[in-house]
């Protein structure tokens, strides 16, 4: 059976129950950080349930503002940033370079290439499956004979979503 065109989208792309995506997402790293004997404490799981929440990229700075206006103390920018960092060393967040901004990783805790679809409209970004970039970026860097050491491509546009939109 073939997917439903709405399948095919990055999950970010469809209309979906966001609070799945941050349950899941917190489940996933429960069991990730366990079988790896490290801790997810609370400040950690909150700021991957925040990232979770919108699909859009998020700075620091706009994560501490979130964690501010869900508490009555104030976090320390440092704080954060180690908690991000906890995050990403475990795979269970990207980055996203070009907006100095974290989005989840809708397959934690595996070692992929970040390629990264972002809408100038709605903000969101999705991952974009690696099957179809990375043969030919890898053909590229080995006709250059250059050794690759990682890989993140981020590709700016518009989502299905605001095209139609953009269209009507």
């Amino acid at each position: 059976m073939s997917a439903t065109p709405s399948e095919t989208l990055p999950l970010a792309c469809r209309r979906h129950d966001h609070q799945s995506c941050i349950e899941g997402a917190i489940t996933t790293a429960a069991k990730i950080c366990q079988a790896k004997a490290v801790k997810l404490t609370p400040l950690r799981r909150q700021v991957l349930a925040l990232v979770w929440q919108s699909h859009k990229p998020l700075g620091a700075y706009t994560l501490i503002d979130m964690l501010a206006a869900a508490d009555t103390r104030r976090v320390a920018p440092p704080t954060v940033y180690r908690a991000l960092e906890f995050l990403l060393e475990h795979r269970l967040i990207h980055r996203i370079d070009s907006l100095n901004a974290y989005i989840g990783c809708p397959d934690p805790g595996h070692h992929h290439h970040n390629y990264f679809l972002i809408c100038l409209d709605c903000g969101i970004a999705a991952e974009c499956p690696t099957q179809y970039l990375s043969p030919a970026i890898e053909a590229a860097a080995t006709a250059a004979g250059f050794a690759i050491s990682s890989q993140s491509v981020e590709i700016v546009g518009r989502c299905p979503a605001c095209r139609k939109h953009a269209d009507a």
